[in-house]
């Protein structure tokens, strides 16, 4: 009970669960951690739990969330791949997690943050991967960013417009996730290398998997610094970020380990992202995507009660449209396509 006794001269008796577990952070966890006691707060101020501090409770919030459930159909990287083994974006976003979480016990810093974070930062990614991204942006005059609208998810979009009402640390975490991004914690800025290093091992893994490359095709050079096996770069980045960022108020990689992981990310776009045989099926999920968007805006009022319900608030219709078409999951979305335009006689 050393948490309570250093509790500030806290009344033992009267301290909750919660309270406990925040004097705890406090006592073990790094002086450069995000204490739960010292969070920024909320949009909207709640009664706080008595049991779960304020990032556990958002981790909470965002594994119950549907825009969460609805990641398991959505496209990682391959489109439709035959196999059962293939990432998901929910896969993914399980493995960035545990990837931080790693990273973030042996620094001793904030794991419910961490996994927050990490479960919630591509909650407003479209269907069918980059692709759905890249078709909402021509489309709608607003623009979309996945980042961006995974913050519109937590804030707006989930629980029929009331939204998660997450903490700030969590929120900034998920806005800044992406590599222009900068977190203003340490748990983000964990995140954030977690994620790039969680899609370059699992990408790799795929297309291997799926033919489009063998281990072998990694450059010798950067074998040579961070291992010739999937497994044995996934161990050496989150080794190299432990023992660099250790005791440190950063988060990074040393900088030959880093060179690296930009070399083979670069490979990657070369031999996988932009790879026409991987890629064969993206032009037909733009056109579907901008299709749809099309067709809801053209049809407002085919739009489920809750969306609509936004508009009445004073939400751009086209910005509204996205937030529907863009929260679709790769089945959900071709679905809709079929039953719109395809007569029904046509589908098998």
């Amino acid at each position: 009970m050393q948490s309570v006794s250093r509790a500030a001269g806290k009344d033992m008796v009267h301290m909750t669960i919660r309270e406990s577990l925040e004097y705890w952070e406090k006592d073990y966890l790094s002086p450069y951690a995000t204490l739960s006691m010292n969070s920024k707060g909320r949009i909207r101020d709640e009664e706080q739990c008595d049991i779960r501090p304020v990032f556990q409770r958002d981790r909470d919030r965002i594994l119950h969330s549907k825009s969460f459930r609805r990641l398991k159909d959505k496209t990682q990287v391959f489109l439709t791949p035959e196999g059962d083994h293939y990432r998901t974006r929910l896969t993914h976003t399980l493995e960035v997690s545990q990837n931080a979480r790693t990273i973030a016990k042996a620094l001793k810093l904030n794991e419910d943050l961490v996994e927050a974070i990490a479960l919630g930062h591509d909650l407003g990614h479209t269907p069918f991967g980059h692709a759905g991204e890249r078709a909402l942006n021509r489309v709608c005059p607003y623009g979309f960013e996945h980042s961006e609208q995974s913050v519109r998810t937590v804030d707006l979009l989930e629980k029929k417009g009331q939204g998660l009402n997450l903490t700030y640390e969590v929120r900034d975490g998920i806005r800044n996730h992406q590599t222009s991004g900068n977190p203003h914690t340490l748990e983000g800025k964990i995140v954030r290398l977690s994620d790039k290093i969680a899609y370059i091992h699992h990408d790799m893994d795929d297309a291997i998997r799926g033919g489009i490359l063998k281990e072998e095709d990694v450059p010798r050079e950067i074998g040579e610094v961070i291992g010739f096996t999937t497994g044995e770069r996934l161990d050496h980045f989150i080794h190299d970020i432990v023992t660099t960022s250790f005791d440190q108020q950063d988060i990074r990689m040393s900088p030959p380990v880093e060179e690296a992981m930009k070399k083979l990310r670069g490979f990657m776009f070369e031999r996988v992202y932009q790879n026409p045989v991987a890629k064969s099926e993206e032009g037909k999920a733009e056109v579907l995507m901008e299709t749809l968007f099309q067709h809801y805006l053209k049809h407002i009022d085919d739009l489920p009660g809750e969306y609509l319900n936004l508009i009445s608030q004073g939400e751009p219709r086209e910005k509204v449209v996205c937030d529907y078409v863009g929260a679709m999951s790769d089945r959900f979305a071709i679905a809709q396509y079929e039953e719109i335009y395809i007569p029904k006689s046509w589908i098998i």
